[in-house]
C-alpha cells in the first residue's frame, strides 16, 4: 500500500485579495510560512519517505519548510502538480471578472485549463509517484483546484465540492488498483497550535 498526504500550499497575498492565481508564480506571505511551520510540526509526528511538489514558488516553499522539519532535503519538483491554468482570469477578482466579462464570465472561453485536463495530468503525476514508492509514505504539495480535479479522477465517489484550505491535508492510499480517501481537507493544526507560534 502507498499512502499519500496531499497538501495545499500556505497562504499568499493573492489568496487574501481573492485573486485567481492559476499558474502565476506567487510566493507565500508571512502567514503562509507560519501555516507551513504548523503543518510541518503535525507531519513530523509520522515517518515520511519523500516529498514532491509543484514547481510554483508557493508550493515549493511550503514543501521546503516541511522538508526542513522532517530532515528531507530533496524536494522532487513536478510541473504536472502546478495549479490549473487560469488564462485571462489569472490575477483578477470576482468583481473584476464581472465588470470585464459580465455575469456569465465562467462560460466564456478565456483560455482556462479544462477540469478534465487537470484530472488527467494530476492523476498521472500521482500514479507515477506510486510507481516510484510502491509501499511508501509520500507528501505531495500542490494547489487547490488541481488537487480537487486529481481526486475526482482517483476517488470518483469522493465529494470534492468543498474548496481546500491553505495547508490542509487530504490523505489517500492505494492498495492493489483501488484508491481510498481517509481524510479530506483537514487543517486542525492551524486551530490547535496557534498559541505556540
Amino acid at each position: 500500500m502507498t499512502q499519500i498526504a496531499l497538501i495545499r500550499h500556505g497562504s499568499t497575498a493573492w489568496n487574501k485579495e481573492k485573486r485567481s492565481q492559476g499558474q502565476t508564480d506567487n510566493p507565500l506571505d508571512q502567514e503562509g510560512r507560519e501555516q507551513a511551520l504548523l503543518l510541518a510540526a503535525r507531519l513530523s509526528e509520522e515517518t515520511w519517505d519523500a516529498i514532491y511538489a509543484s514547481d510554483l514558488e508557493r508550493a515549493s516553499e511550503t514543501a521546503r519548510i516541511i522538508g526542513d522539519r522532517l530532515g528531507i532535503q530533496e524536494i522532487h519538483l513536478d510541473p504536472r502538480l502546478r495549479e490549473m491554468g487560469g488564462g485571462q482570469v489569472e490575477g483578477t477578482t470576482e468583481a473584476e471578472r464581472l465588470a470585464r466579462w459580465g455575469a456569465n464570465w465562467s462560460n466564456l472561453d478565456l483560455g482556462r485549463e479544462l477540469a478534465d485536463a487537470g484530472t488527467i495530468r494530476g492523476s498521472a503525476a500521482i500514479e507515477d509517484i506510486v510507481r516510484q514508492h510502491p509501499h511508501g509514505r509520500v507528501i505531495v504539495v500542490s494547489h487547490g483546484a488541481i488537487l480537487r480535479n486529481t481526486l475526482r479522477g482517483l476517488v470518483p465517489e469522493l465529494d470534492v465540492s468543498a474548496k481546500l484550505s491553505n495547508t490542509s491535508i487530504t490523505r489517500i492510499s492505494k492498495e492493489a488498483e483501488s484508491w481510498q480517501c481517509e481524510l479530506y481537507n483537514c487543517s486542525v493544526h492551524l486551530d490547535s497550535n496557534k498559541e505556540s507560534l
